[in-house]
């Protein structure tokens, strides 16, 4: 129903756009009103015997014409403007809903300025696109045209004359429209640089400060700015020129001065009578204005295209592979057999991994940055499909599993929370809108954080950002209870307690130990001591699988993982992702 309003939106959008262009053609047909009105005035007047009730008929055609022209311009821009809002519209949902089907991995190397640049730059540079370049290209071609199919009929060869600078002004501007074509080209890439580098200072603001980056940080802004600044002067001053050029022969002065010129010899030579001449010289100038007109919305009208370009492109790309023949897990065992995975087709960052993880357990992977753990937990929710081998939920392979069942049975506390703007009910309950606020609550109070949004000045109705200012263990508390509620069998962990503030730890600790009961788990272990008791450890390293085993017997077989203990324990230099603090019962353990 939904699809079917928007294809009649979109119809409806390109019938006001036929009418705006076709009311703004009468609307230039009228400019020419007047001057053909000077013209025939002017050959009246000059005649041995004036007609002047013919004069004056022509003057009330004139200002009859003025008249009709002003509101028919501003009826014109008004349609294509309420047009160009609708299809803005249009494009916007299609865009957001074709982001919501592409497949994840269509976001990996494009940063957030990318995804703004097509939802919102490059839907607003379709502005001009739509509500002007139609009405301007109208413009400039019905009026010139109308304007020579009157001076033709006067005297074709003056017409031709007349004619001659406009038309080697359009040659020259074609000749620009390439140099800019090109140029732009080589300037987009510069401009979603300076996107990218704009968001992730904006997002990352607080981290820098924190650590004292701000300089660096803007510094890198800064460097992408200068480099846009650069590319952007090496391209105008290679349009400087033709562009004068241009100009200057599609000036009035210029056509004005070919006309006169043509003229003088057509009237001393008796080819041409003064009164017709006259005509020339009235409409003649205006022939290339309309022209030049278009031509300063060229930027305009040139990102237009090219953004419509990149919208189409993005419209285009492919959903996400759905399964030919849906299945249902049967349980909440996860098995991954030989599994690899390539980013970039070339690399394998995981490798003949083989694992199982048997329902109601929790499996801990541990290992060095760059081993391969988160690569390997976004497989399970199906963030990207294995290289090789294959992923089984409940005896079902990921692929032939529907999103949205999926989805029920997989849930994922990311390391980082994303928090939306919107009432800390709302977030809570975002995968899961009909839950009621006794059910909300339950899971607030499970996640330890419901006396904390009691204690906001609107409680559960308190917005994220507004009037819910939350601290990262607390915002990490939400994500829980969105968990919980979602209340999915099997549950991916990528250590969501690594940015919880101290005071916030035992709560979040204690939260993520109810989230996990009776679940199949795998938590990405950042911090050894979290994972002690866990019913599998999984060591990696360079995306292989080097080890597996509880934690007492891995410690004492003396490889990696013990190196890793070790390490947490007693090498004050080591890499803070490895090491450890002893728990409280580590003495029984150790």
């Amino acid at each position: 129903m939904e699809t079917a309003a928007r294809l009649s939106l979109a119809r409806s959008v390109c019938v006001a756009l036929v009418a705006a262009v076709a009311v703004q053609a009468v609307a230039s047909l009228a400019e020419v009103v007047p001057l053909v009105a000077v013209a025939q005035l002017a050959r009246i007047l000059l005649a041995a015997h004036p007609d002047h009730a013919r004069a004056w008929s022509w003057v009330i055609a004139a200002a009859v014409a003025v008249a009709a022209r002003v509101v028919l311009a501003s009826v014109a821009l008004a349609v294509s403007h309420v047009a160009e809002n609708n299809l803005q519209s249009v494009i916007r949902r299609a865009l957001v809903e074709r982001l919501g089907r592409v497949p994840l991995g269509w976001f990996a190397g494009r940063g957030s300025g990318a995804v703004k640049q097509a939802v919102v730059d490059d839907v607003d540079a379709v502005h001009h696109l739509v509500a002007h370049s139609a009405l301007e290209l109208t413009a400039a071609v019905v009026m010139p045209l109308a304007c020579l199919g009157y001076l033709f009929a006067v005297d074709w060869r003056m017409a031709l004359i007349a004619a001659a600078p406009v038309l080697v002004g359009l040659g020259l501007f074609g000749w620009v429209g390439r140099l800019f074509q090109r140029g732009f080209g080589q300037m987009f890439p510069r401009m979603r640089r300076i996107n990218d580098t704009a968001v992730e200072f904006a997002q990352g603001i607080a981290v820098v400060k924190t650590f004292g980056q701000s300089r660096r940080a803007f510094s890198q802004f800064a460097e992408a700015a200068d480099g846009f600044a650069a590319a952007f002067r090496s391209f105008i001053s290679s349009l400087v020129t033709p562009r004068a050029v241009s100009e200057l022969v599609l000036s009035p002065a210029m056509v004005g001065a070919v006309t006169v010129t043509g003229a003088a010899v057509f009237v001393t030579q008796g080819w041409l009578s003064a009164g017709d001449a006259l005509a020339f010289l009235v409409l003649a100038p205006g022939l290339g204005g309309p022209v030049l007109a278009m031509s300063y919305a060229e930027q305009e009208l040139r990102a237009g295209l090219e953004a419509q370009q990149r919208i189409g492109e993005l419209l285009a790309t492919p959903d996400a592979p759905a399964p030919a023949v849906p299945a249902v897990p049967a349980g909440a065992g996860v098995r991954l057999e030989r599994v690899s995975f390539s980013y970039d087709g070339d690399r394998l960052v995981l490798e003949e991994v083989s694992l199982d993880l048997a329902p109601g357990t929790v499996t801990a992977l541990v290992g060095p940055s760059g081993a391969g753990k988160s690569t390997l937990a976004s497989l399970i929710p199906r963030l990207f499909d294995p290289t090789a081998g294959r992923i089984l939920l409940g005896g079902v392979d990921l692929r032939d599993i529907e999103e949205q069942v999926l989805s029920s049975h997989v849930g994922v506390v990311f390391q980082q929370v994303q928090l939306l703007r919107a009432s800390v009910r709302d977030n809570i309950r975002l995968a899961t809108p009909g839950a009621t606020g006794a059910q909300v609550e339950a899971v607030a109070r499970a996640a330890q954080i419901h006396d904390r949004i009691t204690a906001l000045p609107r409680g559960y109705d308190s917005v994220i950002g507004e009037d819910a200012v939350l601290s990262g263990g607390e915002q990490q508390r939400v994500s829980i209870a969105r968990a919980l509620l979602t209340d999915a069998p099997v549950l991916v962990l990528d250590e969501a307690a690594s940015f919880a503030d101290p005071d916030s730890e035992v709560a979040v600790q204690a939260a993520i130990a109810a989230l996990c009961r009776g679940r199949t788990v795998l938590v990405i272990a950042h911090r050894l001591r979290t994972i002690t008791g866990a019913d599998q450890i999984v060591v990696l390293d360079g995306g292989r699988v080097v080890e597996t085993g509880r934690h007492r017997e891995l410690v004492d077989s003396g490889g990696r993982y013990a190196r890793l203990w070790h390490a947490g324990r007693y090498g004050p230099d080591g890499d803070a992702a490895e090491q450890l603090s002893r728990p409280a019962d580590e003495e029984s353990v150790s």
